[in-house]
């Protein structure tokens, strides 16, 4: 070949290689370096051509979008300040480091270390590997095996062996998010709390190292040397350990005491906690305590309780109502007032209603149960029923005394004095003792009266009726007598003598004896008058009976007896009370809100 050819062919050559278009390769190859110089180009000096802002580079660290330090003016370049090995890829990742051995960064007041890490720079984050530890402080500590961190937002995520240390706390769980501005830590697999008091265990949790505050939600576990906590949802202070119980809750202490709420507050150092919406306290003793609010400190061993308040003893089968009840473990002392109810459900068939402005029960020697009642008192069963000014039940004795002008009634008879006691064995009464001016009035109809006035009266009963009374002292009596096997009247019978005894058969006066000493006049009924027949003591207040459980409430202007007054509808009858026969639920009973003036 001529040397003219082979230039022609080199220059054929040379058109052909001109005119094939760029491979991918080489088309890549100068993108990159456009973009590379482009990002490099200083701050205020833009390009010729129109500037482009470079794409950011997808890394898993951020969770907002990728901003660079120069986006966000308040956001500080995080600083390498130690790396044994460092790499970077000027053509390729100029933007990415390869940090090893002995890595430790430094953001505001905060250092993080680890073996080995990527950095991001114009991200401003990094992820590191391995022997995560993060010191914001000399405060706050935190160990992980990986760290994703930005800059920007200051969020920490670390994952693997998680363990977050502030002051005394220590918290550990296999994912945290540490958010540094709001210095907010929570995690959402399982994690766990532990401060020098309590050990908490849930699902999902927060803790603000800031101020000390935690929020667990999720099969929530405290647990104290003295008691566990469970819970739905709680708030928990590791400064002041106080928790808010904002779910359901059920706190269950080592003596057995058990607490159910599902709003309230629990100090776990002084024991003391405030129970809101009907909340129930209950001990080992076989007390039920529910409330609207209930203030309960465990360590003295007494609660305050407020709004529709229920004391329920199951031992005792008794139940005390009010609407502020304040009670103390060790004597089991109750104390109730404003709308105060005790029901004596021990007979489950005949339970006792006792009303009072104030009603007080405890325990003596631990063994025998008393009561007492001051004001206004009135009680009610099926088969007695009674008001006082105070009332005094002396469990060890059986024996229920009433003070100042005591009134009693059993089916038709009233029993009065200035002192009354009445006897009970195996929860019924046997006896009733009436002492100073004593008086038994027996209703034959709406115009007689049996009357038995003394010093002394003692009516012994058996089965729920009077069998027999005794007068003693400046004994008076009227007594109407019947035709035999008839109901029809004779006249009465009025006699005085030092001592009368009477017996009673089928619920009437079936005989009367008196000692040698005694006077008495017969009246026949066609001359009988009040006049005559009516002795000075003399009054029926049958107006005044309470009939019904709801009647204990009532309440009567102060004032002298009247002679005689029968049973009228009350006025302005106050709500009932809802069953209470045997009530063991601790639920509220509902009592009227305020008495009758």
């Amino acid at each position: 070949m001529t040397i003219t050819n082979m230039l022609k062919a080199v220059l054929i050559g040379l058109l052909v290689f001109v005119a094939l278009p760029e491979l991918p390769g080489q088309i890549r190859h100068k993108q990159l370096r456009k973009e590379v110089l482009e990002s490099q180009q200083p701050a205020g000096k833009p390009s010729r051509r129109e500037r482009v802002t470079p794409k950011p580079i997808p890394v898993p660290a951020p969770v907002a979008p990728i901003r660079t330090p120069y986006e966000q003016p308040n956001a500080r370049i995080i600083v390498m300040e130690n790396a044994d090995l460092l790499s970077v890829d000027q053509l390729m990742r100029p933007d990415l480091q390869l940090a090893s051995g002995n890595v430790r960064f430094r953001h505001d007041n905060a250092t993080m270390t680890c073996d080995s890490a990527h950095v991001f720079m114009v991200s401003n984050s990094f992820v590191a590997f391995s022997r995560i530890v993060i010191n914001q402080g000399d405060t706050l500590f935190a160990y992980g095996d990986k760290l994703y961190y930005d800059g920007n937002t200051k969020l920490a995520r670390l994952r693997g062996n998680v363990r977050l240390e502030n002051r005394k706390t220590v918290l550990t769980t296999d994912s945290l998010n540490y958010d540094r501005i709001s210095q907010l830590a929570y995690y959402f697999t399982g994690g766990k709390i532990v401060d020098p008091e309590n050990t908490l265990t849930s699902v999902w949790g927060q803790y603000s190292t800031s101020t000390d505050d935690a929020l667990f939600s999720k099969e929530v576990k405290l647990v104290n040397e003295n008691f566990t906590m469970t819970s739905d949802t709680l708030e928990y202070n590791t400064r002041t350990h106080v928790s808010n119980m904002v779910g359901t809750t059920h706190i269950v202490y080592k003596n057995d005491t058990e607490i159910f709420t599902d709003k309230g507050w629990y100090n776990t150092d002084t024991e003391r906690s405030m129970l809101l919406n009907r909340s129930k306290v209950i001990n080992k003793e076989g007390k039920e305590l529910v409330a609207d609010t209930i203030f309960y400190d465990k360590r003295l061993g007494y609660g305050e309780s407020f709004g529709k308040v229920v004391m329920n003893d199951t031992v005792q089968k008794s139940t005390l109502y009010g609407n502020y009840v304040y009670y103390k473990e060790e004597t089991e002392l109750g104390i109730a007032t404003d709308s105060a109810l005790l029901v004596d459900w021990s007979d489950i068939a005949k339970p006792m209603y006792i009303h009072a402005d104030t009603l007080q029960t405890y325990k003596q020697d631990t063994l025998y149960n008393h009561a007492k009642a001051w004001f206004n008192v009135r009680f009610y069963r099926d088969d007695i029923q009674g008001l006082s000014d105070s009332l005094f039940y002396d469990g060890r004795d059986s024996v229920l005394t009433l003070y100042r002008d005591p009134v009693l009634w059993q089916e038709n008879q009233q029993l009065s004095a200035d002192e009354v006691r009445v006897y009970t064995a195996n929860k019924k009464v046997n006896k009733v003792h009436l002492e100073e001016n004593s008086m038994v009035v027996e209703m034959v109809d709406s115009v007689h009266f049996n009357q038995m006035v003394g010093k002394e009266i003692i009516a012994y009963v058996d089965s729920g009726h009077i069998r027999l009374v005794e007068v003693n002292g400046n004994a008076e009596t009227v007594y109407y007598a019947r035709e035999e096997n008839d109901s029809l009247l004779l006249g009465a019978n009025k006699t005085e003598s030092s001592k009368v005894v009477i017996h009673f058969k089928d619920k009437k006066i079936d005989r009367v004896v008196l000692t040698s000493a005694s006077s008495g006049v017969f009246y026949p009924l066609h001359i009988v008058t009040e006049e005559k027949t009516r002795l000075e003591q003399f009054f029926w207040a049958e107006n005044r009976r309470p009939m019904s459980k709801e009647e204990v409430f009532y309440r009567f202007p102060a004032g002298e007896r009247p002679k005689i007054a029968f049973r009228t509808p009350p006025p302005n009858k106050e709500e009932p009370l809802e069953k209470t026969d045997g009530n063991t639920t601790g639920e509220a009973m509902e009592t009227p809100s305020s008495e009758l003036d």
